[in-house]
Formats: structure tokens, sequence, C-alpha cells
């Protein structure tokens, strides 16, 4: 018998009038508690604004089929940044995400000889698969526990190759570990980055002077105040393969459910240097939709 929790979305409490109706509810049952899913982060996979989580996208349990999209922007001094995915869950076991990243380089697209608004690209390519745990039920200190991996390809590989990158494409793997102790209110997560992202990516990966992957580590930790409403903060390290002074992340997170469908999240950002501009710290806007 299918356990109810409090505040679990119950599509399948609707009546179906039809077969086509009962299909529907297989493919998106929706019954994860609001919030469960996580937001989209800036590779387009489910978890916090800036790190990777063990959650799956969507709002689907063990028996159905998810979907979450996303449109983020960030405005900084120096650069404009956008970012918009879509991630697939299936049973609450495997996710499938994309993400296109763009970076507006505004005027400093001049001082580093790509033109004045020279905008970088970047699509990411994620999978997810769930090994253990649960992020809500279950055993309290056994967390939910992810493995993934994203594979980045830069679309301006002259510019990356320029700066002293020594690819124009490679892939991020991660191992996630996430709990939302509920009697609390708080949720906890960590995440160990096998990568050589430069910039994420956006400058290409690891170095032509031999610097290549290498361990970072992400942590994450949010307070739910209400049934929608966390408020959180992040960290991410960062490596440095092209010696340009590139920096950790940290951001200060909000994020609310308008309905049990749509979240928006608001975020300060600081993202330190970028390209030798330094003291890039801005805000990070996000509206996700999911299913």
């Amino acid at each position: 018998m299918k356990r109810i929790f409090p505040g679990a979305i119950l599509l399948s409490s609707l009546a179906c009038g039809s077969t086509a109706q009962a299909q529907e509810l297989e493919w998106f049952e929706a019954d994860k508690l609001v919030l469960t899913n996580g937001v989209s982060t800036i590779e387009g996979a489910s978890g916090g604004g800036l790190s990777a989580w063990a959650t799956i996208g969507g709002l689907e349990m063990d028996d159905g089929i998810g979907i979450q999209g996303h449109v983020s922007v960030a405005e900084l001094p120096d650069y404009g940044w956008q970012s918009h995915g879509v991630a697939i869950g299936i049973k609450n076991r495997v996710e499938l995400s994309y993400a296109r990243q763009n970076l507006d380089t505004r005027d400093v697209g001049t001082a580093l000889g790509l033109g004045e608004g020279y905008t970088l690209n970047q699509d990411v390519f994620g999978a997810k698969v769930r090994l253990f745990g649960d992020l809500v039920y279950g055993e309290t200190l056994v967390p939910q526990v992810s493995l993934g991996i994203q594979y980045k390809r830069s679309l301006d590989g002259p510019v990356a190759f320029a700066v002293g990158a020594a690819e124009d494409e490679g892939t991020d793997y991660t191992l996630s570990a996430t709990k939302l102790f509920l009697r609390q209110s708080v949720l906890v997560s960590t995440t160990a980055r096998y990568t050589k992202a430069n910039q994420n990516g956006l400058l290409g990966f690891g170095s032509a002077s031999g610097e290549g992957y290498g361990l970072q580590f992400e942590g994450s930790v949010a307070y739910q105040f209400s049934r929608r409403g966390v408020v959180g903060a992040e960290l991410r390290s960062k490596p440095d393969n092209l010696g340009l002074g590139e920096d950790d992340w940290f951001d200060l997170f909000a994020a609310y459910a308008v309905t049990d469908n749509v979240t928006l999240t608001a975020a300060y950002v600081d993202l330190g240097s970028i390209a030798t501009f330094e003291n890039q710290r801005g805000a990070l806007f996000s509206a996700q939709l999911a299913f």
C-alpha cells in the first residue's frame, strides 16, 4: 500500500475517466514533496544554483517520469550570464539533462581582444544515477547518494586555445550525498567533482602547460522556513589551470515554490575573478517549471 506523506502532491487520487488519463498519471505522478526535486543548476542538472546535489529532477517518485525546465540569468559588474535547459527524471533513479550556457563579455570583450559584446557559449549534457539512500525518507544518517557525469562542449574553441586551454571539450564526474532532515527543516549536501574545466568550461579545459584533472568540492546547506520557501548558501571550489586567478564560487540564495510546479530562485553570487577581471559579484535569478 502506497504511503501518503504530508505535503505530497497526490495526482493519483484524482479520478481518471479514460485510459489516456491513466497513462498520463503513470508518466507524471508528481508525488515528491514540494522543493525536494531541487532547483536547476547552472549545468542544467537538479541541485542548488551553483552546486550539484544527489537529487533527481522532476516531481515523479519511483514509478513515474518527471521533467523540469529552467531559465537563469546573472548580472555581474563586467559580464552577463544566461542559461536555459531541461532535466528528465526516470523513476526517481536516473536523470538526463541538457543546458546551454552563454557568457556575454560586454565591454570586457574589447579589452580581451574579442570585440565588444562577444558571447562565449557552451553545451552541457548530463546524466545522473541514484546509487542508494533517499533524500527524505529512510535512515536519518543515510543520505541519498548519486553518481553523475557531465559532458561539456565549448562552442568557442579558438578563444579557449588563445587563453591557454588544452581542449575545447571535457567531462566532469560528480559524486553527491544529500539529505533533508525533516524535523529540523535543514538540507545538507556535499559533492566531489573531478574536473579540468576552466570557468566551468567556458574557457576550455586543462591547459597547454599540462594542467588537467583535479578534485574539487562543493557544499550546500539550506533551511526550509515554510512548506514553499527555503534559504541557504553554497560554496564551490574551482581549479586555476590557466593561472588567471580563477576563484572559488559562493552564493546566498532564496527559493520559493509559487505553485507546486513553478519555483523562483534569487541569489547573491560571488564568482571572484573571471578572465582577470576581479570582484564579479552580483545577482542570479532563475525560474523553473517542473512536472
